[in-house]
């Protein structure tokens, strides 16, 4: 507030500011008129494609309500089906669908109240036309060189004004430049200037939208010579022409002259030389003055001057700067006590002058009824000794032939004390307390607060502010009580009163607390409430904002019976008081099993893999740890789902192994601590790609049906195992031990016959599953034989008597087996034939005998599957004591008795050479003492040294030849039983059965031997 006035009006200016203050803080409780707190521009600019917008809101108390008018009538807009008006609010919205001209008008908004009415700015609607230049077809312009041009632009008009520019790689400079019209200037024409075509471009800045104008092409005529001319003016025309532009606009001067050469541009104002200053800009080569915003001293003659060799012209603009009205001081709201004196003031300046009229609720104020104590004198109304009747909305109009100003002021008249005459206020103990006593009056009244009309409240818990209002810091029990409030000035005094009683607070001693607890439990709420003992505070429980119905009203603790998901949220219990309230919340979370995840998505597919992807459910506060996946393959089994994989639970995307041309669908189950999730939606259908069979058929075998044949059998693959469609076996073979290539054959069926095979013959196998993508692995090669047949008899057959009560007969495998030997069957007769089956591993046969002169006969033959062979027949031999004697068994070929001999042989050997030591040293050895067995009588005369040796062989034979002695009275003497070393007889066996052995080539005794000879005889012996 500006006050640079005496010191008598000092007060009075302070008032007055005090006024203007207390307006702005003017509770909203007390009633005002309206005032226009937003408006449209005075030019408004709408696309009529989209809702056209006039804005208007005001605030006043009561709320004002808005009307409109249209070129000074009043525009009814609940008739007008395109317009509407917005709820609380003045603002115009137009949907113009169908003649949208006709909105094109001046509306101007009225807000009004019981206690007057404020009027807007006369707003006028202009519609935004989509810019259309005309697609004509430029002639091409011809002209001599050194003469002048001018290309036209002529765009579409506004609003708003369109900016212009021009395409073309020729630069701007003296002789060629665009002028303030958008037009395209050549001072003089050169050949260059035909070179390419000249598009003239706007931009319309409403909707920064940019349109091309057609081409123009220029043709240049050369001449022997260019005649050169003198300047003249291309714009603007003749010697002299006027400018007239309002103070704060744009001013623009333009010269652009023609000539040959180009002409300079020079420029003078008021006949002195221009001086360009920081709010002036000389563009285009001297031939374009910029004013931003013109001021009066922008007035003048600016003469510019076009000059070349050839001679000068000049042009002089004369300018003259106008104002549209501005303020000076503009009206502002006035608030008035009752016989109270106020003025408005409405200071405007313009050129011309201009003149200043005053409304009341929008009409003259001529017309309006009189009021004796309202003055009008030019800008300046005045009040003397306001009354209630003065409250209007007050309008001053500034206006000239360039423009207007518009102004809204309210004159308000109001007691001294606005707040209640009593009040009783109830208050909390420990709280902030204000007491009200809005007030004002000029000059500034004076203002005491007491209690019970004693003192003067201030300082310590007690503070007074601005506004009249008392506050009381942290009020005590001992605080309540009777308060008044007194105003007073010059011009009277005024008192209210303010009843205080302070209550308890409302606390709550033991809160809820946050629970996270398994579906199915139960959960207990507690909140206990302290309050005041006079009034009892009711206890309330809400759940995530909303009231639980519990069906009395103080309710402490609240139960929860086998909480489900929908239980969980957040519990608040409420303690509300009679003045207070009190709150304590709890989060109660339900921990469940997980949601099923969702939004299942199937990427990068291979043959045998494929990228599954899902959006991971609610894990219901409980963290999940594990995901399984699982796939239906299309079966039709019953419970089809079953499981592919399971992965951790921070995955969302894996990578699935599957079985190549297999249709799968995928569903996803999430696990935690509580248990598994429901599956997912399954996934949409998949097919793997196709592959190569990766499973060789099983148990593959080659077994002959018949002797020339062969059937290859195997196991099928099962529908999974194929890989792809068609599925085929690859079925090799060849002979075993052959060098031949391997033959091969393809069957879809599970076996495969070879003919023209030869009898039992092994033959090398292998298989391998093929189908339309390639061949699997190959099998290990396996024998299979062909077809059996009847065998040949067996070899080798032998009959022995080994015991004079059992005869002994053995054989050979037949010769060619043509098959699986499968036993033997064997028939011997001395009268009545007899039968025996001996399986396939035993060869041989033994039969106790009860006539030892009796001869058998044996027949024997081989089996094979296919049936008995072919028999052969043998009788055994007359018994002799020879034939006995030549079927026993040579000892000397045992291999437990060659093992004896040699340890007695090293036995002897170190007895030798020990003796031989000792009767090196004088000493003798007595042999005989180191025998174990006596075999003859010693004779004891003989020299100590000697010895007399037996073959332990020989003796060992004797002893072990002799079965019976009838036996030994039947054989001629022999000192063992053996057979004779030089002959040799069949390959004897034991009683069992066994093979012994056989011995070829003669052997002497060794009782022949020559042990005589002293020790080199004795080491020949060793």
């Amino acid at each position: 507030c500006d006050c640079n006035i005496h010191i008598a009006t000092l007060a009075c200016c302070y008032s007055h500011c005090f006024i203007k203050w207390f307006a702005m803080l003017l509770p909203f409780i007390v009633k005002q008129p309206p005032t226009i707190i937003k408006q449209s521009m005075k030019e408004h600019i709408v696309d009529p494609k989209e809702t056209m917008v006039i804005e208007c809101e005001a605030k006043g108390n009561p709320s004002p309500i808005f009307s409109w008018r249209r070129n000074g009538k009043y525009f009814n807009v609940a008739r007008d089906p395109q317009t509407s008006m917005r709820r609380r609010s003045g603002t115009l919205d137009i949907y113009a669908k169908y003649n949208p001209e006709q909105y094109e008008a001046e509306y101007q908004c009225i807000a009004s109240n019981q206690y007057g009415s404020a009027y807007s700015n006369k707003i006028r609607l202009m519609l935004y036309r989509a810019p259309v230049w005309p697609r004509e077809i430029q002639e091409p312009v011809v002209v001599s060189a050194g003469k002048p041009l001018v290309l036209p632009c002529d765009p579409p008009p506004g609003p708003p004004r369109p900016e212009t520019y021009w395409m073309k790689s020729l630069p701007q400079d003296r002789r060629v430049s665009m002028g303030v019209s958008g037009d395209l200037y050549f001072s003089n024409v050169l050949f260059n200037d035909s070179v390419s075509d000249f598009c003239c471009n706007t931009r319309f800045p409403y909707k920064n939208i940019i349109q091309q104008k057609m081409p123009v092409v220029v043709k240049v005529l050369i001449n022997r010579s260019v005649v050169e001319a003198a300047p003249t003016w291309l714009s603007p025309s003749g010697s002299s022409s006027s400018r007239l532009v309002l103070q704060g606009e744009e001013l623009l001067l333009e010269c652009i002259a023609a000539g040959m050469p180009t002409p300079y541009i020079t420029w003078t104002k008021d006949g002195d030389t221009l001086e360009v200053t920081s709010r002036m800009k000389v563009k285009h080569f001297n031939k374009l003055i910029h004013i931003p915003k013109a001021a009066f001293e922008d007035s003048g003659e600016y003469v510019c001057r076009a000059t070349n060799k050839l001679g000068y012209t000049e042009h002089t603009i004369t300018v003259k700067v106008k104002a549209a009205p501005f303020w000076l001081e503009k009206s502002t709201n006035l608030i008035l006590a009752p016989e109270e004196n106020g003025r408005l003031f409405c200071r405007a300046d313009g050129v011309p002058r201009p003149t200043i009229e005053w409304f009341i609720n929008g009409e003259p104020i001529e017309f309006s009824t009189h009021q004796p104590n309202r003055d009008v004198s030019g800008d300046t109304l005045a009040f003397r000794s306001a009354t209630v009747e003065n409250t209007a909305v007050y309008q001053c109009n500034a206006s000239n032939q360039f423009g207007y100003l518009l102004a809204n002021a309210f004159v308000n008249v109001l007691p001294r004390i606005l707040s209640p005459r009593s009040e009783y206020i109830k208050t909390i103990e420990g709280t902030p307390t204000f007491l009200d006593c809005q007030f004002f009056g000029s000059p500034v009244p004076e203002l005491r607060w007491s209690k019970y009309g004693q003192g003067n409240l201030e300082g310590n818990r007690f503070k007074n502010h601005r506004n009249g209002t008392l506050e009381i810091k942290r009020i005590r029990i001992e605080d309540q009580g009777t308060y008044s409030c007194v105003v007073s000035n010059i011009a009277g005094r005024d008192e209210i009163q303010v009843q205080v009683e302070v209550k308890e607070p409302t606390l709550i001693v033991s809160k809820p607390q946050n629970q996270k607890v398994i579906r199915g439990t139960d959960v207990r709420l507690e909140c206990v409430v302290k309050s005041d003992a006079a009034a009892p505070a009711t206890t309330s429980w809400m759940k995530d904002k909303s009231y639980v119905t519990l069906g009395w009203r103080r309710v402490t603790v609240m139960s929860l019976f086998y909480v489900m998901r929908r239980d969980e949220g957040n519990y608040t219990c409420l303690a509300k008081g009679e003045l207070d309230q009190k709150s304590a919340s709890a989060q109660l979370l339900v921990m469940d099993r997980p949601d099923p995840p969702t939004d299942l998505q199937l990427s990068d597919p291979y043959e045998r893999t494929v990228r599954l992807t899902w959006v991971p459910g609610d894990s219901n506060h409980c963290p999940i740890t594990e995901y399984f996946v699982q796939y239906d393959d299309d079966d039709w089994l019953p419970w089809k789902w079953r499981n592919l994989s399971s992965y951790p639970g921070n995955l969302n995307s894996v990578i699935l192994q599957l079985i190549p041309f297999t249709y799968y669908e995928f569903r996803v189950i999430a696990v935690n601590e509580i248990g598994p999730s429901r599956p997912s939606r399954s996934s949409s259908r998949f097919q793997s790609s196709g592959a190569p069979p990766d499973v060789i058929p099983k148990n593959l075998k080659g077994v002959g049906t018949w002797r020339n044949n062969m059937e290859i059998s195997w196991e099928p693959l099962s529908y999974r195992e194929w890989n792809g469609p068609h599925l085929k076996y690859l079925v090799w073979w060849r002979r075993r031990d052959s060098r031949e290539e391997w033959k091969n054959a393809t069957t879809k069926w599970l076996r495969y016959y070879i003919y023209d095979a030869d009898t039992f013959t092994p033959y090398e196998l292998k298989i391998q599953a093929v189908n339309e993508f390639g061949l699997g692995p190959e099998s290990p090669v396996i024998i299979g034989y062909s077809g059996e047949d009847l065998p040949s008899v067996p070899k080798s057959f032998r009959i022995q008597q080994r015991h004079l009560d059992s005869i002994y007969v053995d054989w050979e495998l037949p010769a060619e087996p043509n098959g699986i030997i499968t036993g033997y069957s064997l028939k011997y007769q001395t009268g009545i034939q007899t039968f025996q089956s001996v399986p396939p591993n035993v060869t041989s046969f033994s039969i106790r005998r009860f006539d030892r002169y009796t001869r058998y006969r044996f027949s024997v033959a081989a089996h094979t599957q296919l049936g008995l062979g072919e028999w052969h027949t043998e009788e055994s031999q007359h018994y002799t004591t020879e034939i006995y004697a030549q079927d026993q068994v040579d000892i000397t070929t045992q291999g437990w008795f060659i093992g004896i001999m040699c340890a007695v042989a090293l036995i002897v050997l170190i007895l030798l050479i020990v003796c031989f030591i000792k009767r090196s040293r004088g000493g003798k050895y007595p042999v005989r003492e180191k025998k174990d067995i006596s075999l003859e009588q010693i004779d004891d005369k003989e020299p100590e040294g000697t010895f007399d040796y037996r073959s332990v062989e020989e003796e060992r034979g004797i002893q072990r030849g002799q079965p019976s002695m009838e036996t030994m009275i039947k054989r001629s003497y022999s000192d063992d039983s053996l057979v004779d070393y030089s002959e040799g007889g069949e390959i004897p066996f034991n009683e069992d059965g066994s093979f012994i052995g056989q011995y070829t080539g003669t052997r002497r005794d060794v009782r022949d031997l020559d042990f005589g000879g002293g020790p080199n005889t004795i080491y020949s012996l060793a």
